[in-house]
């Protein structure tokens, strides 16, 4: 896609970041309040060391996907590591490398700010972004648990 640009997220694409966001909720099933969009909104433009950072993908100058990361502390680290929480490419446009490249670009903010790893989870169900995980990452034998 030669004409993909991955950046970080500003103030003036909320509007569309809240469209892909909302996209990528609706695919989990899920939905957020009101206040939970401001508040990630923010906290992604803080640029706070400890806050999620976005990037948006566009195709001739058009959002058509996001990602969210966050590097954290690790009790088995010196490093820290990077949580890749949020990926979301338009439906229409999956399969043409914008969601791999959106992932390459936070392995490149992660390799820039030092972490040795950089690590997401997804739904057993999710195979089309699946197929893109086994090309770019490897799956551990870890069983993720939530509290109840």
């Amino acid at each position: 896609m030669s004409n993909l640009e991955i950046r970080p997220l500003c103030a003036s694409d909320e509007a569309q970041w809240r469209r892909l966001w909302t996209g990528y909720l609706e695919y989990y099933e899920s939905t957020l309040p009101e206040e939970v969009y401001r508040s990630s909104f923010d906290r992604m433009l803080s640029d706070e060391d400890n806050e999620f950072k976005g990037l948006i993908a566009l195709l001739d100058g058009k959002p058509i996907g996001l990602v969210h990361y966050l590097f954290h502390r690790h009790g088995w680290k010196l490093e820290n590591v990077c949580y890749l929480q949020d990926l979301f490419v338009d439906k229409a446009l999956r399969g043409t490398g914008a969601g791999r490249a959106l992932i390459e670009a936070v392995y490149e903010k992660a390799d820039a700010a030092g972490c040795p790893s950089v690590y997401w989870l997804t739904q057993h169900f999710n195979e089309v972004g699946r197929r893109l995980y086994d090309r770019v990452g490897k799956q551990t034998p870890f069983i993720v648990y939530n509290r109840p």
